[in-house]
């Protein structure tokens, strides 16, 4: 009979804590998805209304690019905004779009990061790195 050795210090863990620990895992992506949903609602919203010349003044890519291209890109926001928030209508439509949803914000962030970094705007290199640390988990937590 042999018998089986279990460190005092690795404790089996309850499944009481193992729902805690889910719960709080949801909690902190669904807080994340938010903040990535305020923030693309409203990036995409200022490119679609406001004028060309404030948008140059704000940024200076939009002065390379077309103003098509510029409210294009606003309307892709907008939509992966609401895409990131899919899964409060319901979970089982919602879950494939919030991860497609990620995956684009993250192609977007990272394409505009090396955008305003080649341009000059390290104010919004930073923002944009920042999007990406609050989007990278929401896309390997809602994954699996």
């Amino acid at each position: 009979m042999a018998a089986t050795f279990t460190p005092a210090s690795v404790a089996p863990v309850s499944s009481a804590a193992a729902r805690l620990r889910a719960t709080y895992h949801n909690m902190a992506l669904w807080t994340l998805q938010g903040w990535i949903a305020m923030f693309f609602l409203a990036a995409g919203y200022a490119k679609l209304t406001e004028s060309m010349a404030n948008l140059i003044t704000l940024m200076t890519w939009p002065a390379m690019v077309s103003e098509q291209f510029v409210r294009g890109l606003g309307i892709a926001e907008i939509v992966l905004a609401v895409g990131v928030l899919t899964p409060l209508v319901s979970w089982k439509i919602g879950r494939p779009l919030v991860v497609v949803s990620a995956a684009g914000l993250i192609v977007l962030e990272a394409v505009m990061l090396g955008v305003h970094a080649l341009g000059g705007d390290i104010g919004l290199s930073i923002v944009n790195v920042l999007l990406l640390a609050i989007t990278i988990p929401v896309l390997l937590g809602r994954r699996a």
